[in-house]
C-alpha cells in the first residue's frame, strides 16, 4: 500500500485529467455477492475548482463497492479539498487524518482535568515534518497514518465484512509500516504527547483487536505474529535520556511455557468477560536517566540515574462508566520485573571503566527475645518466650553490568515466601509454595497497595542508589556518541476481585514480557551539561 506516491503522482493540472475521478485500490477480497463487481475498498481522488479561482483543487473519498446490502458504490469518508497549486498540496489532507485519529482515540476524553480538552492541531509540526524527510520515509509515514484512520471508518461505520476484508487484506500486509521509527519519532516530538498517546491508543486498539482475530482462528492464524516489541523510541534533551514504549498485551511474549488466560479461542463463558477485557489493554512505560557529563585533565566523566520509570496498564476503552460497573472493572496486568540497561555501544573501546552506585542488598535480620518469670514464696514459676521479625520488602532493587553497560532491575516478591511473581507458575492443583494471589489481589484498593489506584507503577532515583559512572578517553570531547538504552518489562496477571477466584489456577495466571533497545546520543561538546 502506497498511496502517497499514488497521490503524488496526480496530474497538478486540470487539462491532464482525463476522468473526473482517479481510483486507487486499497483492498479487494475477490468475493462475488450478487454483484458484478469484487468486494473492494477504493480510495478515490476527485478533482474540482475552487470559487473564485482557477485553482485546481483534488477531494479524497473511502468508498466500498460490492458489499451488501449496498447494490452500487458506497462513500464512507470525505476529506477536505487540497489545493494541487500549493508547496504542500497534500498537508491539509494529513492534518485532517491525524485530527480524526484524535478525536477517534480509546480513552481520548478521559482526563483529571475537566477542562482538558485536544484542541485543534496546529499545521506547523505537521508541515515540518513533510519537508524534512526524504520521499521514501514521508510515504510510509503517510500509509501509517492513513492505516490508522481508515480502521475506525471499516471497522465502526461498515458492514462487518468491510472490517474483515480491512483485518485481512490492508492491515496485516502493511505491518511494517511502524519501520519509519525516526519520522513517527520525529513527529511525536513535534505534537506532544497528547497527540502521540491518542495515536499509540488507536494502534494498540487496532493491534489487540488483530491478535483476537488471530486467536479466534478466522483466517490469521497462519500469518506471520507481530513482533513481540510493540513500539518504542528514545530521544535525547535537556541532560535527560528518555525511553518511551507501547506494547499491546497479546503483542507481549509469554515468558515461560503455562496456559495462557488469554487464548480466547477457548470460548468459555463464564471467562469470556475477562478475557476480553485483559485483551484490550496496553503497557505503556516511561524510562528517564538524567546524565551529566565532567571534564578533567586526564579523563571525561559521564554520570547517569535513574530519574523515572513510570509503567501504566491503560484499558483501551470507550465508556469508562459502563466498565467501572463490570465485575472485570478492575483486572489488569501488573509489573512484575523491570529490567533496565545504558551503556555505550557495543565495541565501543573509548570507555575505561564503568562505576556501580549500589551494593548488593544484604538485608538485616532482626530477632526479638521476651522472657518472663513469675515466682511466690515456696514455689517458682518460669515462662520463656523467643520471637523472631524479618525486615521484608516487596520490591527488591539491583545494579549489575554486562560489559560497559549498566543494568537497574527491580523484581516484585511474595512478601510472605520472597518468590519472584514473575517466575512463579501455575498448575491445575493450585497449592504450590509461593502462590502470589493471595498476597496481590484488592492491589489496586488496598490501603497497603503495590500499585497505584489506576493500576501504574512509578519509581524514582531513590530506589536504585546513587547512579553509575563512566570515564571515556578524552581523545573523544569534540563528538557525539551513540548510547544504548533499552527495557525489558515483565507483566503478569492474577484475579484481583475475589469474584474471579476459583480452583481453576492455571486459567488465572500468565506473565509476558516485552524487550526494547534504542540508541540516544550522549553529547561529548564542552558549555552542554557541564557541571
Amino acid at each position: 500500500m502506497d498511496i502517497w506516491s499514488w497521490m503524488s503522482e496526480l496530474p497538478s493540472s486540470g487539462d491532464d485529467w482525463h476522468e473526473s475521478s482517479l481510483i486507487f485500490e486499497l483492498a479487494n477480497d475477490g468475493k462475488h455477492l450478487n454483484s458484478t463487481t469484487d468486494n473492494s475498498i477504493l480510495l478515490k481522488a476527485e478533482k474540482s475548482t475552487s470559487a473564485g479561482s482557477n485553482s485546481l483543487q483534488v477531494t479524497f473519498s473511502v468508498c466500498i463497492q460490492g458489499f451488501e446490502p449496498y447494490v452500487t458504490e458506497k462513500t464512507l469518508w470525505v476529506s477536505n479539498p487540497c489545493s494541487l497549486s500549493s508547496e504542500q498540496p497534500y498537508l491539509p489532507l494529513l492534518l485532517q487524518l491525524i485530527q480524526e485519529i484524535i478525536i477517534h482515540a480509546p480513552n481520548s476524553h478521559e482526563s483529571t482535568c475537566p477542562r482538558s480538552q485536544h484542541q485543534k492541531l496546529k499545521p506547523e509540526p505537521v508541515s515540518w515534518i513533510v519537508d524534512s524527510h526524504s520521499p521514501e520515509s514521508l510515504s510510509h509515514f503517510f500509509n501509517f497514518i492513513f492505516l490508522c484512520r481508515i480502521f475506525w471508518i471499516c471497522v465502526c461505520d461498515a458492514p462487518s465484512e468491510v472490517g474483515s476484508v480491512y483485518f485481512h487484506k490492508l492491515l496485516t500486509p502493511n505491518l511494517n509500516l511502524l519501520s519509519c521509527k525516526h519520522v513517527i519519532r520525529n513527529f511525536f516530538v513535534s505534537i506532544g504527547i497528547d497527540g502521540e498517546l491518542c495515536i499509540m491508543r488507536t494502534l494498540g486498539y487496532m493491534l489487540a483487536n488483530w491478535h483476537i482475530l488471530r486467536d479466534l482462528r478466522v483466517g490469521l492464524q497462519m500469518l506471520t505474529p507481530l513482533p513481540s516489541n510493540g513500539f518504542s523510541y528514545a530521544t535525547e534533551s535537556h541532560g535527560f535520556w528518555v525511553l518511551k514504549g507501547y506494547a499491546p498485551v497479546l503483542s507481549m511474549q509469554p515468558s515461560h511455557r503455562q496456559n495462557s488466560t488469554l487464548r480466547l479461542n477457548q470460548f468459555d463463558t463464564k471467562e469470556t468477560v475477562l478475557k476480553y477485557v485483559l485483551a484490550h489493554q496496553q503497557l505503556e512505560a516511561t524510562i528517564q536517566l538524567q546524565y551529566s557529563v565532567y571534564f578533567t585533565d586526564g579523563f571525561i566523566q559521564v554520570n547517569a540515574r535513574i530519574d523515572n520509570l513510570r509503567f501504566h496498564m491503560v484499558k483501551l476503552g470507550f465508556n469508562k462508566n459502563e466498565e467501572a460497573n463490570t465485575v472485570c472493572s478492575d483486572e489488569r496486568h501488573f509489573p512484575s520485573r523491570i529490567r533496565i540497561w545504558a551503556g555505550p555501544e557495543i565495541g565501543a573501546n573509548y570507555v575505561s571503566s564503568l562505576s556501580l552506585g549500589r551494593s548488593t542488598e544484604n538485608q538485616e535480620r532482626e530477632v526479638e527475645t521476651k522472657k518472663a518469670v513469675k515466682g511466690s514464696s515456696g514455689k517458682l514459676r518460669g515462662m520463656a518466650k523467643t520471637t523472631s521479625r524479618r525486615k521484608t520488602k516487596s520490591w527488591r532493587f539491583d545494579q549489575d553490568a554486562e560489559g560497559h553497560a549498566a543494568i537497574f532491575e527491580a523484581v516484585l516478591c511474595d512478601s510472605a515466601t520472597g518468590i519472584e511473581v514473575s517466575t512463579w507458575k501455575a498448575t491445575k492443583s493450585g497449592d504450590e509454595v509461593g502462590n502470589p494471589m493471595t498476597g496481590l489481589k484488592n492491589r489496586y484498593n488496598d490501603a497497603s497497595r503495590l500499585f497505584n489506584k489506576a493500576g501504574g507503577l512509578v519509581f524514582n532515583g531513590d530506589e536504585y542508589g546513587e547512579g553509575v559512572g563512566w570515564r571515556l578517553s578524552r581523545d573523544m570531547e569534540g563528538s557525539v556518541l551513540k548510547w544504548r538504552l533499552g527495557g525489558k518489562i515483565w507483566v503478569s496477571y492474577c484475579p484481583n476481585s475475589n469474584d474471579l477466584k476459583n480452583d481453576n489456577t492455571t486459567s488465572t495466571f500468565e506473565t509476558r514480557c516485552v524487550n526494547w533497545c534504542e540508541e540516544v546520543d550522549l553529547p561529548l561538546i564542552r558549555g552542554k551539561l557541564l557541571l
